[in-house]
């Protein structure tokens, strides 16, 4: 099947898809609740069932940066600069093209905010060399953590057969991401930060806006995980920290973080004396504590895990097809579905503050896909412009619009993608925007959309 003919196919299916708001399934659930003063266990469910970690592998980029500022290897303000590989990462992502210089600083706020794989790889090179030598880096250091049934290939957490965590281990990162960098974690509870020169918005801004004490950590998804969650809250003297993989949905997967965090709330003692990192990995290492973090059969098989072993492929699913299109949106990143979740139906109604036009491209059968420029990045590593789509009364059909410009115009998948929300009329109102442009790239890219029968303007970012 030829390219175009691929397109089209995915398309029909993926309109379908949202027509008929049938859901896709998640990967295997699991879950695991922790007392992060303590380590204490409260609650587990398939706890170490090896599964894909989607972007909750992040949390491991971030820590080793941090180590590496920390010991003087690497400055903030240091810039690095964005090599092919890293430019070509899919979305999510910030669009920095190659040969762009960017601070380091700006690539940890777009790793933690926005899961952002082109500045998780930037990052990966900055610290290890090249993506796959930082990979092996990750599985050393995660094993020093006592994660015994991890192992990292890249540092996204885009899907790679034979990388794999589990709920127990990603707890454990979180915390010693909490406790071992407590400097950098109020990152994480950022709604919006500045990064490279623009202002980008946390995955994880839902569920931080909703659950009470809630400050962290990571969300993560692709269709071979679900909706993947590290959520950490804090109440009086207790930290809680949930992990949730394998969740049918944004909301889905929020729901039930919350639950499990009131559970552990519910069972966790109002004072606990704080473990260390270092003294934890001892405990568990020597199968001692009634409520260590590691049982005691996990901990004898720590040895084992340690070699390398194949992650479960991406389960077998009733309309495999509709999933395999379902996840072309997902591939674009979090923050392109927070609660449409790629698998509900996404509203179809248009009020005044929307433009009335399909959110899927027109492509005929025999037509070519409309070419746009890739952003251009400047010497001073801002690109300045964006194409607006369009403002929306539905955050989702936002989402549906960015996805449809992405998919229908050839070479725009290497642009930035932002949803914002802000208020108009007194009313909430969102954005929506291709990023990552110089001028002479917005107008070209704009006047590719308008050739698809869709509706833009260039415009430039304040700010800057």
């Amino acid at each position: 099947m030829s390219g175009l003919r691929m397109m089209i196919a995915v398309m029909a299916v993926l309109g379908a898809a949202f027509s008929t708001g049938q859901r896709v399934e998640a990967a295997p659930y699991a879950a695991f609740v922790m007392d992060a003063r303590t380590g204490a266990v409260l609650h587990e469910s398939d706890a170490d069932r090896r599964l894909h970690p989607a972007s909750l592998t992040k949390m491991m980029t971030l820590y080793l940066t941090f180590e590496a500022v920390k010991a003087g290897r690497l400055g903030l303000d240091q810039r690095v600069t964005i090599s092919r590989h890293v430019a070509a990462k899919p979305a999510s992502k910030m669009g920095y093209r190659a040969g762009q210089k960017v601070r380091i600083r700006d690539l940890i706020r777009a790793a933690a905010i926005k899961s952002a794989n082109d500045a998780a790889a930037a990052l990966a090179e900055a610290v290890g060399g090249s993506e796959s030598a930082f990979a092996d880096i990750m599985t050393r250091r995660a094993r020093e953590l006592g994660m015994a049934n991890t192992r990292f290939l890249n540092a996204s957490g885009l899907t790679q057969s034979g990388q794999y965590s589990t709920a127990r281990d990603m707890a454990i990162l979180g915390r010693a991401l909490f406790y071992d960098h407590p400097q950098y974690y109020n990152l994480f509870s950022r709604i919006t930060t500045p990064a490279s020169g623009r202002t980008i918005y946390n995955t994880n801004r839902r569920f931080l806006n909703a659950y009470r004490g809630a400050d962290g950590i990571k969300t993560g998804y692709t269709s071979a995980a679900g909706f993947n969650l590290v959520a950490s809250a804090e109440r009086g003297q207790e930290r809680i920290i949930a992990v949730v993989f394998g969740g049918k949905s944004t909301p889905w997967r929020n729901k039930r973080a919350a639950e499990l965090l009131d559970l552990g709330f519910g069972k966790a003692p109002s004072e606990a004396e704080y473990i260390s990192t270092a003294a934890l990995i001892r405990r568990v290492g020597s199968g001692g504590g009634e409520n260590r973090v590691a049982s005691a059969s996990t901990a004898a098989r720590a040895v084992a895990a340690a070699a390398p072993e194949e992650s479960p492929p991406p389960p077998a699913r009733p309309g495999d097809e509709r999933a395999a299109s379902a996840s072309l949106l997902a591939q674009a990143g979090e923050m392109l579905v927070p609660s449409a979740a790629a698998s509900e139906t996404p509203p179809q109604e248009y009020t005044r503050l929307s433009p009335r036009r399909s959110p899927w491209p027109r492509i005929r059968p025999g037509s070519e896909l409309a070419v746009a420029p890739a952003p251009i990045p400047r010497e001073d590593a801002v690109s300045d412009w964006s194409v607006q789509l369009g403002i929306f009364a539905k955050e989702e059909t936002a989402i549906a619009e960015l996805a449809s410009a992405a998919l229908g115009v050839r070479g725009l998948a290497a642009a930035g993608r932002d949803v914002d929300q802000f208020t108009l009329s007194g009313r909430p109102a969102w954005r929506a925007q291709l990023t990552g442009f110089d001028r002479p790239g917005a107008l070209a890219a704009c006047a590719a959309i308008q050739a698809q029968g869709k509706d833009c303007v260039p415009v430039e970012s304040a700010g800057r």
